[in-house]
């Protein structure tokens, strides 16, 4: 079934072929008297007794069902909108936290080397006193054993 759509202005809206069983709309914009033409492409003549040509227009006018898709459409827009805000603070939180991580990291690696540093200057200073004590043991033992002519 051809249908050629057209509004006031005699410009054409829609105009296509359909099967059948069919569903088509369209949205014009304009207001004012719109033609929409229904043909058959049959070319048989229908008689009582063979199947009929059966035509349902549900014709929806104004624009209710526009304002409400575009409501829901802001309400979408504005829920997401909340939930992209949300994810912006929560990513800048984790971006501080990791700042903060990084600097505590920074101030424990700097402890860590001191430690380390400090624990081997100790190490060194304990080796040369037990070495310095060990020549002083020995230089004093054997000044002993001279003073007590044992050697």
């Amino acid at each position: 079934i051809p249908v050629p759509a057209k509004h006031p202005q005699q410009k054409v809206l829609l105009s296509k072929s359909f099967g059948p069983e069919a569903t088509f709309h369209f949205t014009s914009y304009s207001p004012g008297e719109h033609i929409i033409c229904l043909e058959s492409n049959s070319t048989r003549f229908v008689s009582v007794g063979e199947r009929r040509l059966r035509i349902h227009l549900d014709i929806r006018v104004g624009e209710h069902d526009l304002h409400a898709a575009i409501a829901q459409a802001k309400d979408k827009v504005n829920e997401v909108t909340f939930k992209l805000e949300h994810l912006m603070e929560q990513i800048e939180q984790i971006l501080k936290e990791q700042d903060y991580q990084r600097d505590r990291e920074e101030i424990f690696r700097m402890t860590s080397e001191d430690t380390n540093s400090n624990v081997l200057w100790w190490a060194f200073t304990q080796t040369l006193i037990f070495i310095s004590v060990g020549v002083f043991q020995m230089k004093y033992l054997k000044d002993f054993f001279i003073a007590k002519k044992l050697v």
